[in-house]
């Protein structure tokens, strides 16, 4: 490549949060919007480059001594995971357009830290060196912590700590394996090495491995993030402004399920088969407990939080399977999650605009007074409890199929959960937009959806609807991952029995 394209890709958004540091003032909004509609170009180019069949792969020397590289590298997963944000980072500029800040802190410093969040998130789905992805994992939690803390509502620095220290506990395990892999590597290659295309040839003793990849996957349970270390989610989601809540849950939280399937399948298959039993279960808690507890809340933002802890059990679900068809619908529920949250988190934060409230008892017949609005509300919340024709539909089915193929009864338990999601999603709609008006409520919607909140709203519905009737679009860049992926831990998908048409 004569072009390092994927380098270039996550440096621009960087270099616009670096321009951000200059006196803009009036222009800030204006500036970040610019660079990550050029990271938007940037990302289609990047995509229509892999399509057509150009290796993405970016291999410098960095550290010798330690065995690090400047390693980036694409594949399908990665892809959509780069789409997703770049897709997503001009609607939240967009969607906090009038942001005020609060206190010291002004919307200038929000533009210019989702631009560097953007940035190192790009940089942590390319990483194809381990120490790379390490470093990149963890500086995610700066501009997060600081967009929680600096702005959102009364109690932002507490919520901004308990993401702060949940995220931490869990890196600061990861640390000790990342560690554990320069001693290993350094032994079987006779020289440390952190890249994933050198750690894959390496054979672990099977109780190295596996406590490798338990502090590889205990970071990932917590960004995922799944029972019982959730509870910052809620709180944080609560507290955060709705666009920040959008990167939080519909990029950066999907570093978890990403990361399980990169390293932990990548790196210890062994360990990763042996643990499996024990995700199923984590999964089908983290799936009901999430619809259960989101049916019982009376915040709207709480609310979408639980839904979201749900839906991670169903990608971790379908990733522990070991099915072509559970792990393609856990990577393209990634995807979808992404869409479908944003909607949610952003028709949402129109929504508390207009009442001052995200509390549920406090709207009531609004659909009469917005019906536009109302409307958006009610196709974001039908693509979270998984609507045929909406593309978290066809993702949810394959991780039930795949499951279903493997163990009937864990599918069966699991089905629950998309009961339980038509229950949370219909009950929380028919809570804040039907019934009588009253005119205390109706003094609070007075204009309908605007201009600008209709183009915050309907590019990311129509992705949801079109991926929901084209679903192949991205189904056939997540399927190769797929079946590398389950090859890799050394299953297979399940041989149905001869029926009728075998006899």
């Amino acid at each position: 490549m004569t072009i390092p394209w994927l380098t270039v890709l996550g440096l621009v958004p960087l270099v616009g949060a670096g321009v951000l540091l200059l006196p803009v003032k009036e222009l800030a909004r204006w500036v970040g919007m610019a660079f990550s509609l050029i990271t938007l170009v940037l990302g289609a180019v990047v995509t229509s480059l892999y399509l057509g069949g150009t290796p993405m792969a970016e291999k410098v020397p960095w550290m010798p001594r330690f065995g690090t590289w400047w390693a980036l590298s694409l594949d399908g997963m990665g892809l959509l995971m780069v789409v997703l944000t770049v897709a997503l980072v001009p609607v939240v500029l967009l969607a906090e357009w009038k942001l005020t800040g609060a206190g010291k802190w002004k919307p200038q410093a929000f533009v210019a830290l989702v631009l560097l969040l953007e940035s190192l998130s790009i940089f942590t789905f390319l990483a194809s060196d381990v120490l790379l992805f390490y470093l990149f994992f963890e500086a995610t939690l700066i501009p997060m912590y600081f967009l929680i803390g600096g702005f959102g509502g009364s109690q932002r620095a507490r919520a901004a700590l308990k993401f702060l220290l949940f995220s931490l506990a869990g890196g600061l395990v990861m640390l000790a394996s990342v560690v554990g892999i320069y001693v290993v590597s350094a032994q079987a290659l006779g020289r440390p090495s952190y890249l994933l295309a050198d750690l894959v040839q390496v054979s672990l003793p099977t109780d190295v491995g596996r406590w490798l990849m338990i502090g590889f996957l205990l970071a990932f349970i917590v960004k995922a993030p799944m029972v019982p270390v959730h509870t910052w989610l809620p709180t944080a989601t609560e507290q955060a402004t709705p666009g920040t809540s959008v990167l939080l849950v519909g990029i950066l939280d999907k570093i978890g399920t990403f990361g399980m399937i990169r390293f932990c399948l990548g790196l210890f298959p062994e360990a990763s088969t042996w643990i499996a039993p024990v995700m199923i279960a984590l999964a089908l808690i983290s799936i009901l407990y999430g619809a259960i507890a989101a049916i019982g809340s009376s915040d709207l933002l709480r609310l979408i939080a639980y839904t979201s802890v749900s839906h991670f059990g169903f990608m971790v679900l379908g990733i522990y399977t070991f099915t072509t068809a559970g792990m393609s619908g856990s990577i393209f529920y990634m995807l979808n999650h992404g869409f479908s949250t944003a909607a949610l988190f952003l028709v949402v934060g129109m929504l508390i605009s207009r009442r001052g409230s995200a509390k549920i008892p406090d709207f009531g017949g609004v659909q009469k007074a917005v019906p536009v609005l109302a409307g958006l509300f009610l196709v974001a919340g039908l693509s979270g409890l998984a609507l045929p024709g909406l593309s978290t539909f066809v993702s949810e089915f394959q991780v039930m199929a795949g499951t279903w193929s493997r163990t009937p009864w864990v599918a069966a338990v699991a089905a629950l959960g998309t009961v339980l999601a038509a229950v949370y999603i219909l009950l929380m709609y028919q809570r804040t937009m039907t019934g009588p008006l009253s005119d205390s409520v109706a003094a609070h919607f007075t204009t309908d959806a605007t201009a600008r909140e209709k183009w915050v709203a309907g590019p990311v519905i129509a992705v949801i609807l079109l991926l929901g009737f084209v679903p192949g679009l991205a189904l056939s860049v997540a399927e190769p991952v797929a079946v590398a992926a389950v090859s890799h831990v050394g299953a297979a998908d399940p041989v149905a029995p001869l029926g009728e048409e075998g006899k």
